[in-house]
This record gives structure tokens, sequence and C-alpha cells, in this order.
């Protein structure tokens, strides 16, 4: 469609690489979640001309898509850190954070029970720390490539210096086992 109207073309596509390709035109801004309407937001930022210095904050921009949408979406953030811009992303699906260049990991619980840093670093020195709920559920996923929700390869692909299970990588600590504990 509008191949005729380039520009809208290329919103359209904009719109599409953030996920948002099932959204219909027209539709009310109401209707959409929260992560829908982040995304719209950051379709309309990189429709502009980026300055390469720009802080991008994203609160859990993953709510309500399909993994494959989560790729599409983990492609675009790291076009605009490729830019020269930082992105900072509140998240919880593990797609995402295996893909981080750096994490802080606040806990050890929610609410009045959380807070406190309890590791930070890549997602591979998270791994190590024993008293990080995400650095246990991040070792299988380091592991292997594959999150445990979706059971199959998701997410952008892993940049330099991250762990690919299939090529090796650093030693997991002995005491853990290969996996976390199932919850």
């Amino acid at each position: 469609f509008f191949a005729n109207v380039p520009a809208l073309k290329e919103k359209l596509a904009t719109l599409s690489d953030v996920g948002l390709g099932y959204i219909a035109l027209g539709q009310a801004a109401t209707t959409l979640s929260g992560g829908e309407a982040q995304r719209v937001k950051l379709a309309k930022e990189l429709s502009r001309r980026s300055t390469g210095r720009t802080l991008y904050i994203l609160d859990e921009p993953t709510t309500g898509l399909h993994f494959a949408d989560i790729q599409q979406l983990l492609h675009v953030l790291n076009r605009l850190v490729d830019l020269g811009n930082s992105v900072l992303v509140i998240e919880h699906n593990l797609d995402v954070i295996k893909t981080a260049d750096y994490i802080i990991d606040l806990g050890p619980e929610g609410g009045d029970a959380g807070g406190q840093v309890v590791a930070s670093g890549t997602p591979e020195e998270v791994a190590h720390v024993r008293e990080s709920f995400t650095g246990q559920f991040l070792v299988p996923v380091l592991k292997t490539g594959h999150s445990r929700h979706t059971g199959a390869h998701a997410g952008a692909p892993l940049r330099e210096g991250q762990f690919d299970g299939r090529r090796g990588g650093p030693a997991w600590p002995p005491d853990w086992g290969s996996t976390p504990a199932k919850i």
C-alpha cells in the first residue's frame, strides 16, 4: 500500500519495524497498551533525523509482543545505538535482557523488598551473581540462546563478546548446576 506516497510508506514501514505492523490505520490511541504507545513514540523518533545524542528510555516495551516482533524491536533498538544514541530499557523479558550491553539488576524482590542493586554488568557477569534472580534465569538462556517461554531461539543476534553456547564461553559457577531452580 501507499507505494505512490513515499513519505507515508516510510512512516508505515517504521511502525512495522517496531513490531506494530498489526495496528489498524485510524485505530484510536486510547486502545493501545502502554508498550504499544511507547513503540508508536519510538517509530516517530525513528522517522526523524538522528543526532546520535539522544537518550531513549523504554519501560517494558515488549509487553504483548510475539517473540518475532520482539526480535524486530531489538533490531530497531540496536540501530539506535549504532547511530550513537543511548537506550535504557526497563524489562523482564530474557530475550531482551540477554542482548543488553549492561544490566543493572534491582532486587532482591519487588516493591518494598526491592530497590537494591543486586548485580550489574554484562549479561554474562550478572549470570555469575548467585543472589541475582535475573542472573539465575539468564544462565540457560545464555548457554542455549533459547528462552524458556518460547522454546525457540528468539531475540536479536548476539553482539560481539556475548556468550553463545554453540561456540563455548565462560565457565559457569560449578555449584549452580546447569539450570536455575524451577519456579
